[in-house]
């Protein structure tokens, strides 16, 4: 029977993956910060900690899920960051390979600038302008330094059964008769469901290596509430504003890339997969959460 650790497996990402592998041969090791049901608790940062739990339960496969996501909040923690975003990786690679297990980690459209004019593909150079996107891309050069066998998948937009932006949206709309969003930053919303999926299809395979992993096409914060919206049935209007109007409205935030679109090239280049477009995903999606 294999076995999976995942960390952070309370988060949305975590609790895709658990319900993606549902009904299959498979043990999953399920960590996170606070120990709960059925959940071991963690800390990723803690080497020690790492190697002993992980000599203990030795798992085929680590699914690195854990992150300090609250990009503005990173702007001021730098260190907390550094932890659990760099250092914490690297200790799961260090325990893996010192098991021989597969390490799996999950990153960021943020490694990027965010100036392109065409989708970054694996082959473009990193160069993170947030605290957020600099101490994620030490997270996978730490990946890359200490496992022999490893994915990385960069992701972006990120929803799912979680505290997430579909579900703010949803929730302002409900008190609120107008919203203003960004409309000048361009990504890929993509669901956590999607992204299980492309992990559960690579993992068992030594396709190892950094892969981009949206869900097809862009589409503009604005535009994605309006879609949101429209398939929610509310009439709560969207107002587009641009990074700096948003700026001046929150001083606080930490600067975002302006063009983060990620195109899967390794997955099309090496495997043909393909993720679902994101509109088809974002369907599944809040049918689910009407249902």
């Amino acid at each position: 029977m294999k076995k999976i650790l995942v960390t952070g497996c309370n988060g949305q990402l975590g609790r895709a993956i658990r319900k993606e592998y549902e009904g299959e041969n498979v043990t999953f090791i399920n960590t996170d910060v606070v120990e709960g049901e059925d959940v071991r608790a963690l800390d990723i940062t803690d080497i020690q900690a790492v190697i002993s739990m992980v000599e203990e339960t030795k798992p085929d496969v680590i699914i690195n899920c854990a992150a300090h996501t609250n990009v503005d909040a990173c702007e001021t923690q730098w260190d907390l960051a550094y932890k659990i975003n760099a250092i914490g990786p690297r200790n799961l690679s260090i325990a893996a390979e010192k098991t021989g297990a597969k390490m799996i980690h999950v990153s960021t459209d943020y490694v990027f600038e965010g100036n392109g004019t065409r989708p970054y593909t694996e082959f473009d150079a990193p160069n993170p302008v947030s605290a957020y996107g600099k101490t994620k891309l030490e997270g996978e050069k730490f990946v890359q330094q200490f496992s022999s066998r490893f994915f990385i998948f960069r992701t972006a937009w990120l929803y799912g059964d979680g505290k997430n932006f579909v579900k703010t949206m949803l929730r302002l709309s409900e008190t609120h008769g107008e919203v203003s969003v960004v409309c000048d930053q361009l990504g890929s919303p993509t669901s956590a469901v999607e992204l299980a999926k492309a992990i559960h299809h690579f993992e068992p395979t030594e396709n190892y290596g950094i892969f981009h992993a949206t869900c097809e096409g862009d589409t503009n914060w604005a535009e994605f509430t309006e879609e949101i919206f429209k398939r929610a049935g509310k009439t709560t209007k969207v107002n587009h504003v641009t990074s700096e109007q948003y700026a001046q409205m929150n001083p606080a935030s930490a600067k975002r890339p302006a063009y983060s679109i990620l195109e899967n090239y390794m997955m099309k280049l090496t495997d043909d997969y393909r993720m679902a477009d994101w509109r088809d995903a974002l369907d599944v999606y809040m049918k689910a959460l009407q249902a």
